[in-house]
C-alpha cells in the first residue's frame, strides 16, 4: 500500500466555478483519487477555499457585504456544489482558517531566517479616487505582452504572465473605473526566487521523465527566463497580517500564503478528526508520501515554480509535488465562460439540469490534457445518448430484461464458458489493462477510450451470441450468455466507479454486489462472481436521453460563445 497526497488548484471564493474549473483540475483530481483508493492505496485527498486577495475584497463589495460574510457565504457554494458533484475530498477546508496561519507565519519565519526576504521600496499604482493601492485584481489594462485588454494586475488570463500593476497599459480600477491614478512608493516584501534558482532547477529537472509537457514545458521557460524577486505582500486589509515588525497595516499576498493552504487544510482535517493522526506523516515525509497535483495551466508556475521556491528556501523536510499533472482549457464553444454576459453553464447550474455522471463523464471523455478543448450541446447530448445510454445502458437493460422474463429476477444456473467466453475474457483482460495503466498514468482521455471499447467488447459479444435466437433451440447455451453478460455487467460498474460513482453504485445495487479494488484485477475470475441463481433487479434504466428539444432549451437558456 502507497500513500497518495492528491491535491488541486484551490478555487477562488468569488462564485462557484464553471465547467472549465471543473475539467482543469477538479475532477480529474478526484476521479484520479478515486481510482488509487480502488487500487488499495491510502489515500488523502483535499481541498478548500482560497479566500484572502483582491478577489474577496472585491467580491464582497460589489455584494455589499463584509468580507468575513461574503466568505462564509461563497465557501457553502462551493462545498454544496462540490458535493453534489460527487468530489471525494477527505476534508473540504479554507485558506482563511488559524491553521493556515499558522503554517504561513512559520514557513515565512524560516525564509526570513536563511535569508530568502528582502525589504524593497517599490512603485505601486494608487487611485486617486478610491484612495487606495491598487493591487492585483483591484487593477485592470492592457498586457503588455501578449496586448490582451482585460489583464489583471497579477496575472494575465490569456498569455498566463504573471506581471506588477505598474507594467499594464491603460490601467483603471477596477472598484471605480477610475483612470486617475498615481505611481506612490510603499515598503514591501520579497521572497529572492534568484537565490532560490539553482536548487529549484536541479529538483524541477528530476521531473523532466514524469511531468506532462503542459507541466514541465511552462516550468522550464520560466527558468529559462530567469527568476525575479517576488513581492509577498500586499497593502490590503483581508488577509494574515505580516508578522514582522515595520510592516504593520499589510497582508501577505494571496498567491504566498494559497499554496501554504494545503498544509493547512490538512492540519484542519486532522484537527476535525483526532484519528487522522497527524498532518506531519504527509507533509514532512516525502519518501513515503507520493503527492499528485492537478493544476490548470495559468497555475502551473506557482506549483512548479513558486511554492516550490518557498518550501526549498525553509531548509526543511517538506513533501513536494511528485507529479503535476497540468491542464490546457475547456472553453464554452470556443469562447469563454461568463456569467455576467450569460455565457456558457456553471457547475452549480450544471448539476440542476442534467445528472452529476453525464457531465463526469463527458469532461473526462474530452480532457483538456494536451490542448484547450470546447464544451459543445450537441457533442454533450450525443455522448451521453450514444455512449452512455445507447452503449452502457443498453446492454444493461437488455441484458436484465431478457434474462428476468424467461427465469424471473435471478442469474441463469447451469452450463460452462466455451470458446465465445474465453475469447471475450482476453480481449477483455488486454483492455482492463490498458485502462489501468492510463488511468494510473493519468491520461485520461486514453482511459475513457478503453473504457468505451470495453462497453463495446460487451455489444458485440451478445450481437455476436443471439441469445434471443439460441433460447429457441439450446436452452442452456443462452443461460450460459446471458451470465456472461450479467458478470460483463458487473465488471461494467467496477471499471466506471472512479468515473460516474453513482451509475457503479447503482449498477452493483442491482446486482447485489459490493464495490471491490481494481488492484490486480484478473477478468477471468470477475466473470465467475455472479453465480447462477443469485438475485438481481431489473429497476429503472441507468440513463435518460437527451431529446433534441432539452438541447435547444439550453442552448437559449445558457447562451452562445459566438
Amino acid at each position: 500500500m502507497s500513500k497518495i497526497l492528491v491535491t488541486s488548484a484551490l478555487p477562488y471564493i468569488n462564485g462557484v466555478p464553471h465547467l472549465g474549473h471543473m475539467a482543469g483540475c477538479l475532477l480529474p483530481s478526484d476521479v484520479y483519487a478515486r481510482f488509487e483508493r480502488m487500487m488499495g492505496n491510502e489515500v488523502l485527498y483535499i481541498c478548500g477555499t482560497d479566500e484572502h486577495g483582491t478577489t474577496s475584497e472585491v467580491g464582497a463589495l460589489k455584494a455589499g457585504m463584509e468580507v468575513q460574510e461574503y466568505c462564509d457565504m461563497n465557501h457553502a457554494r462551493h462545498a454544496k456544489t462540490y458535493k453534489d458533484f460527487n468530489l471525494s475530498f477527505d476534508f473540504f477546508g479554507r485558506t482563511s482558517a488559524p491553521e493556515n496561519k499558522e503554517a504561513t507565519y512559520h514557513i515565512f519565519e524560516q525564509l526570513d531566517k536563511n535569508g530568502y526576504i528582502e525589504e524593497k521600496s517599490i512603485k505601486q499604482v494608487y487611485s486617486v479616487d478610491d484612495k487606495m493601492f491598487l493591487a492585483d485584481r483591484y487593477i485592470t489594462g492592457t498586457c503588455p505582452y501578449c496586448g490582451y485588454d482585460k489583464a489583471r494586475g497579477d496575472q494575465c488570463e490569456n498569455c498566463t504572465r504573471v506581471l506588477e500593476p505598474t507594467e499594464l497599459i491603460d490601467a483603471r480600477s477596477t472598484i471605480s473605473g477610475s483612470k486617475n491614478l498615481e505611481v506612490r512608493e510603499t515598503k514591501h516584501l520579497f521572497l529572492n526566487l534568484p537565490k532560490l534558482e539553482g536548487k529549484l532547477a536541479e529538483w524541477v529537472k528530476t521531473k523532466e521523465p514524469f511531468w506532462p509537457d503542459v507541466a514541465y514545458t511552462i516550468a522550464q521557460k520560466w527558468l529559462k527566463e530567469g527568476l525575479q524577486e517576488r513581492c509577498i505582500t500586499r497593502d490590503l486589509k483581508w488577509g494574515f497580517a505580516v508578522n514582522k515588525a515595520g510592516y504593520e497595516g499589510k497582508v501577505f499576498y494571496v498567491w504566498f500564503d494559497a499554496p501554504i493552504g494545503y498544509i493547512g487544510i490538512t492540519k484542519q482535517w486532522v484537527k476535525q478528526d483526532e484519528a487522522n493522526r497527524s498532518w506531519q506523516e504527509w507533509w514532512l515525509n516525502p519518501e513515503k508520501v507520493r503527492h499528485v497535483e492537478f493544476m490548470g495551466k495559468d497555475n502551473v508556475p506557482y506549483h512548479s515554480i513558486t511554492f516550490p521556491a518557498t518550501l526549498l528556501g525553509t531548509k526543511e523536510n517538506w513533501t513536494q509535488v511528485d507529479f503535476l499533472k497540468g491542464f490546457s482549457y475547456l472553453t464554452y464553444e470556443g469562447g469563454k465562460f461568463s456569467k455576467s454576459e450569460n455565457r456558457g453553464i456553471f457547475a452549480e447550474d450544471a448539476i440542476k439540469e442534467f445528472p452529476a455522471d453525464y457531465w463526469r463523464y463527458w469532461i473526462m471523455a474530452n480532457s483538456p490534457e494536451s490542448s484547450d478543448a470546447s464544451f459543445n450541446w450537441d457533442l454533450f447530448a450525443g455522448a451521453v445518448n450514444k455512449d452512455l445510454n445507447g452503449v452502457l445502458g443498453n446492454f444493461v437493460s437488455r441484458v436484465l430484461k431478457m434474462t428476468a422474463s424467461k427465469w424471473r429476477e435471478q442469474v441463469p444456473e447451469g452450463g460452462e464458458y466455451g470458446a465465445a467466453e474465453k475469447e471475450l475474457i482476453n480481449a477483455l483482460q488486454q483492455r482492463v489493462s490498458d485502462y489501468i495503466k492510463y488511468m494510473e498514468e493519468m491520461e485520461f482521455r486514453k482511459a475513457l477510450g478503453e473504457l468505451r471499447a470495453i462497453w463495446v467488447e460487451g455489444n458485440n459479444y451478445i450481437s455476436a451470441a443471439e441469445p434471443w435466437s439460441v433460447i429457441k433451440e439450446d436452452e442452456q447455451r443462452a443461460k450460459v450468455i446471458l451470465r456472461a453478460c450479467i458478470n460483463l455487467a458487473r465488471i461494467f460498474a467496477l471499471l466506471c466507479a472512479p468515473i460516474m460513482p453513482d451509475t457503479a453504485a447503482k449498477l452493483l445495487a442491482k446486482l447485489n454486489m459490493p464495490q471491490v479494488e481494481l488492484k490486480g484485477f484478473d477478468v477471468a475470475k470477475e466473470m465467475t462472481a455472479l453465480r447462477g441463481g443469485e438475485p438481481f433487479v431489473v429497476g429503472e434504466p441507468l440513463f435518460e436521453r437527451i431529446s433534441t428539444e432539452k438541447i435547444e432549451e439550453m442552448k437559449t437558456k445558457y447562451g452562445s460563445a459566438k
